[in-house]
Formats: structure tokens, sequence, C-alpha cells
């Protein structure tokens, strides 16, 4: 069968053979054995429940095989034999072209160039899925392949419940991701309904299709560190041959060292998964790799006498880089952490003095065990970090639920009060006042032609506007535009592409429309050969309700609601996205977030020009509304600024109160 004979199928119509398991491949860790013997039997009738009675006692048995060796059921039997990466739009069988760009995204998340866990349908993060399993896959490419303009389809963590009537201006697709009632959002209620196949963690981007690889992350954490070079060196000061200490190369956090070349500093990256280092290396992302302690300190020694730009990867734990660093007097400027603590017991993070292998065993096989040892390697990491603040490292964390989980584990991690951590959020010391509150956030697109050329074009048209609009911007805002205008032409030869063709840069609500407006009228023109999807980070100014990350600056005691992220994706849906997300748990954990997100289709067309301007500008000062509602001087400039420009917006301000009154 054709490629797009495969995708209008769906679920084979007779049983494919089973695979062999490849081991060559990252796979996702073992979960935890936590369904009782009835709930085990509900998995496989909930799983068998996609396939005809006829295959079910071949099936039962393989899919019984599955949940106990890896916790999870995730139908390997159904992968597709096809190569599965981001297609020319073209090459999608599809009734719409709407219903094409989303399929091409969708497999750009299961990339093996850019996901994780590809055979398990994980993205990024450790958990976070696409799909639970390769049913939903096949059942939702072949619901996209008949797809009309005038039809939505509905995902349930995964699951395509259906293709419903709608209507052209409604989403074409609508995604949730454990969105479970309150009292039943717990870590192990995860591992439970996840593992009965009823819900999954879509991360941010993972389970809404607006991943791009590493490089989302890349212009992030560029951002981040030049600015946190500026706070701990002042803006004259040039971080070259200045130490970045931190941890992760695997997902999201594998951007970390190419990040650090750009910003100009020596990047020391911990990994203990020797294939994720391997692979960023192999990549180009990370330039060199170091599995010693003895030599990491003395090439690190020698990067700093020399000034060099250079990134290290440490095979190895992070802990141990550390406490070595510490011992041996290693200068360390900036320090942060990006494993992924979010899912603590279960692969995100890996305690010291165990090895990775023995570390994955013991987290399936004696999960109490392994949480102890967690929690004491994050006494020791907190404590070592302590040292070396007290030295004049500035350390921040990076939105990973570092602190709130070294906190959990007793770590000396509070500061006077009790209440707050004694090390800042990066959003509450940088991103937030800086980029947030002014509206100012991670707007991204691809190019569906697949074509470099098109890349290549829509850069030179961003930078052009950009520089446009530096002319006149106020200079409250003029450092950010720099920054983004430097991002952008330099993006090209930093290779960031990985999968897609996409790029991502940070942009405000005047930004994003002046920008995606440009990009509709090259594609109308012919200058562009094909559409372009517009999304965006769900780590953003309005997407995201997570008080220890993208509301962290929020201080009016509203930053543990989620009112915003649903007034988002609400108000997203019906002012023209092309598809629309919302979930529990992305970036910091489940439970301690509700994020949403879009995707925005443009064809050239004048209906594509009307619902950008009206969707983005929406999507950007609703969360500036709800930052200025909070006090915070930024957003308060940025809505009124707004406001000036567009008469028909109309924001609630606050009143200011003099503290003298509350003396009572």
């Amino acid at each position: 069968m054709t490629f797009q004979e495969q995708i209008c199928q769906g679920i084979p119509r007779t049983l494919p053979p089973k695979k062999a398991y490849d081991s060559e491949i990252s796979h996702a860790p073992k979960r935890k054995d936590i369904l009782s013997p009835a709930e085990k039997k509900l998995a496989l009738k909930n799983a068998l429940r996609y396939f005809p009675p006829n295959w079910h006692a071949e099936l039962a048995l393989e899919f019984f095989e599955e949940l106990i060796n890896y916790g999870r059921i995730y139908m390997y039997r159904f992968m597709p034999d096809y190569e599965i990466h981001a297609r020319p739009i073209s090459d999608y069988p599809a009734g719409c072209q709407q219903a094409a760009a989303i399929m091409l995204m969708i497999q750009n998340n299961l990339d093996p160039a850019v996901a994780q866990h590809p055979h398990e349908l994980i993205t990024y993060g450790g958990n976070g899925a696409v799909f639970q399993n390769w049913a939903q896959y096949l059942l939702t490419m072949r619901y996209l392949s008949e797809m009309t303009e005038d039809q939505t389809l509905h995902l349930y963590s995964g699951h395509p419940m259906g293709l419903f009537p709608s209507s052209k201006e409604a989403p074409r697709v609508v995604v949730t991701n454990g969105m479970m009632v309150p009292n039943y959002s717990q870590p192990d209620d995860l591992e439970k309904f996840n593992a009965l196949g009823v819900t999954q963690y879509g991360q941010m981007t993972a389970g809404s299709f607006m991943y791009i690889g590493p490089q989302g992350i890349v212009h992030g954490t560029t951002i981040t560190v030049m600015n946190a070079f500026r706070k701990k060196l002042g803006s004259e000061i040039n971080p070259k041959g200045k130490v970045f200490l931190t941890s992760g190369l695997g997902g999201m956090s594998g951007a970390q060292p190419k990040a650090g070349n750009i910003a100009g500093c020596i990047t020391v990256c911990a990994e203990i998964n020797p294939k994720a280092a391997q692979k960023r290396h192999k990549q180009g992302w990370v330039d060199e790799l170091i599995d010693n302690l003895d030599f990491l300190v003395k090439r690190v020694k020698e990067a700093q006498d020399k000034k060099e730009v250079v990134s290290i990867a440490f095979l190895g734990n992070i802990v141990d880089v550390w406490e070595k660093f510490d011992k041996e007097n290693v200068i360390v400027e900036l320090g942060s952490d990006q494993t992924s603590l979010h899912n603590p017991w279960a692969g995100g993070y890996y305690p010291v003095d165990i090895s990775f292998e023995a570390a994955n065993e013991m987290m399936a096989k004696d999960p109490e065990t392994f949480k102890t040892k967690v929690r004491e390697s994050l006494c020791r990491q907190a404590a070592t970090i302590n040292r070396h603040a007290a030295k004049g490292t500035y350390f921040f964390d990076y939105g990973n639920a570092f602190l709130l989980e070294a906190s959990r584990a007793g770590a000396d991690v509070m500061a006077k009060n009790g209440i707050d951590f004694k090390y800042p959020s990066y959003v509450q010391d940088i991103l937030g006042p800086m980029c947030f509150d002014f509206g100012f956030g991670p707007f991204r697109w691809v190019c569906t032609s697949g074509k470099p050329a098109d890349l290549e074009k829509s850069d030179q048209i961003a930078l052009k506007v950009l520089k446009e609009i530096l002319k006149t911007v106020p200079s409250e805002i003029q450092q950010q535009l720099q920054d983004n205008i430097k991002w952008i032409q330099e993006a090209g030869q930093n290779n960031l592409v990985v999968g897609s063709q996409a790029r991502i840069l940070y942009a405000d609500s005047e930004g994003r429309i002046k920008i995606a407006q440009a990009f509709n009228d090259a594609i109308k023109s012919g200058e562009i050969s094909s559409s372009i999807v517009l999304g965006r980070d769900h780590h953003d100014v309005s997407g995201t309700d997570s008080p220890y990350r993208e509301t962290s600056n929020i201080y009016d005691g509203s930053r543990f609601t989620a009112d915003m992220a649903i007034h988002n994706v609400i108000g997203d849906s019906f002012r023209g996205a092309t598809w629309v997300s919302i979930h529990n748990g992305g970036g910091v954990g489940w439970g301690e977030v509700i994020n949403g997100g879009f995707g925005l289709h443009l064809d050239g067309t004048m209906e594509a020009e009307r619902k950008l301007k009206s969707m983005l500008f929406y999507d950007v000062n609703n969360g500036i509304a709800r930052r200025a509602w909070a006090r915070n001087d930024e957003a308060l400039f940025a809505i009124k600024r707004e406001m000036e420009r567009t008469p028909e917006l109309k924001v609630t301000i606050p009143e200011m109160v003099d503290e003298r009154f509350l003396n009572l």
C-alpha cells in the first residue's frame, strides 16, 4: 500500500504481524505496576475495543505482556511501516488543507529525529505524549484524511472521539489532555488512569502537535541566559569564559548547550542517559562529550582561562558535578536545572550514586526506595547549590519544578518567610517582567512545503517587520525587539531546524499580527510556495496558568487560579484558530498547571487574514489584561498602550491602594 492508502485505511483490515522490539531507539522507562488485577482486565478491555473481536484472543495476550513489561499498552504491532516525519503538505491525503497541515504537525511530533521516545509516542519530557497508543494515531490520521471544512475532530487525551458536524468557522480539531476532576489529579492518578488507557500527559506542545524540536526552547533559553548574565554581570560585560552549569539533554532540555553557545558562554550540561547526550552531540547541539570528572574540571578551567565559548556534555549525574566544582573551586556564574522534575518518580530525575540502568530497574520494581533516593539526591543537590550561591552563583529555577520537588524532599530551598523559595523562578526574575507582561512570547511558524527556501524567505520577512517596528516603539520594549532581531538574523547559521522547516521568535501582538499578515501576503503572491502554520509554545503570555512558572510573577493571590488559560482556549477557538488544545500538567507537573495552545493555518486568503488579526490580538492581550489587573507595572503600561491603539479594547484597570490604609 502507498503512504496515502495507509493513512486513509486507519486501523489495518488484516491483523499485521507482531513487531520486534527495537533496542537501538530510545524507549520510555518502564512505568510502575500500579493497577490491581481487576484494573488490568479493564485496561485490556479498553485497549481491545479498538479492534475486531476475532483479533482479541491474540492481542489480549500481547497487550497484557506490554502492560506487565512496560506499564502501558502501546500497541507496538500497529506502528506504521512507513517513515514518520513532516512531509510536504501536498503528500497528505486530505479533503481540506487544514486537516493536511495538522497531519504534518502530528508526524513532526513523532519523527524519531524530533521525538524523545518515538515508539511510545512521547515527544519530550519523559511522558509528553501525542497519543496513548498506535491505534489512536491510526484512527486520528484516517479521520483527518476524511475531514471536510464543516467537521471538527474531538480528541480526548489522544482518543479520537470522532468527527462532528460544525462549520467552516469552527476549529478543525479540539484537543484535551489529562483534564481530570480536580480531586483526581495527584501523580499516582496519572499513572493509574494512563495505564488504564483513559488519559495522558500531553506536556505543552507534544499533545497539541506544536513541538518543533529543541529550537523552541533554544530560543527561550537563549533569551533567559542572555538576560541572566546581564543581571549577574551587568549589561556591558561579555559572558565569554563564564560558566552556565545545568543538567538535562533529553527532549526540550537538550537545547541548553546550543543556547549557551548563542549567548556566548561556557555551558556544562550533565546528562545521565548516554543515548540522549550522544544524540545531541551527533546533531551538533553540544560541542564536546566528557565522562570523567577530573578531566571535566581541567577542561572547564582551560575554557575559563581562554575565555572560550563552548558547550560540554558531562555523561553522568549533575549532583556529582555541582559537588566536584565546589570542591575544586570552579567558579559558576549561572546555575539552573532542566531535568524533568515534573515527573520525578518515572524517569524525570535520576538520583546520584545509582547507575542509569539500576535506576530504571528500581523505579519500576521498588518505587518507594526509588522515591527515597530521589529525595536524598535533591537534598544533596540543593545543599551544594547553596554553597555555590554563597560564592556568588546566580541560580534560577528554570520552571521544571526543581525547587518545588526539592522543598517537598526537605531540602534547604525556602526563603525566611517559609512561603517563597530562596531562589527565583526565571519567570519571576526575567521572562515575566521583561517579556510576558509586555506581551512578548514564543511565536512560531512552520512552512508546510518542507522547503528550506520558504523558511529562509519567512526569516527575511519577519526580520524586515521587526526592524520596521523597532523604529517607533517606546524604550521599554526596545531590548526585546533588538534581542529577537539578533536571533532571527543568526537563526539560519545556527542550524536550528530539526524535523519540520520551522522557526520561533518572541513577539508581542503587534509583531505577531504584522509578521503573520506579511506571511499571508507572501503566500498569496507566490513568494512563499505553500501555506504556513502559525502557533506558539503554551509557555506564553496568556496560554498558561502555572503558579511556579508562567504566572509566578502574579502577586494578587490569583496565581493558583486557571481562568486565564481556560478563557484563552475558548476565546481562540471562536476567533479563528484551526485547532485548539487545553492540557493539565505541562512543564511543571500533573496537577500543577493548566495550559493551552493553538494552531492557525495561513493559506493566502482574505479569510486567513481576518482570522489571524482577530485571534492573535486576543491570544496575547487576554494575558496582558490579567497581568495588568494583578497590578504588574509592565503589563499596565502595555495594556494602556494597546487601548490607545485599539479603541474597541476596553479593559478594567486596577486602582492603586495606599499602603497606609491597610495598617489596621
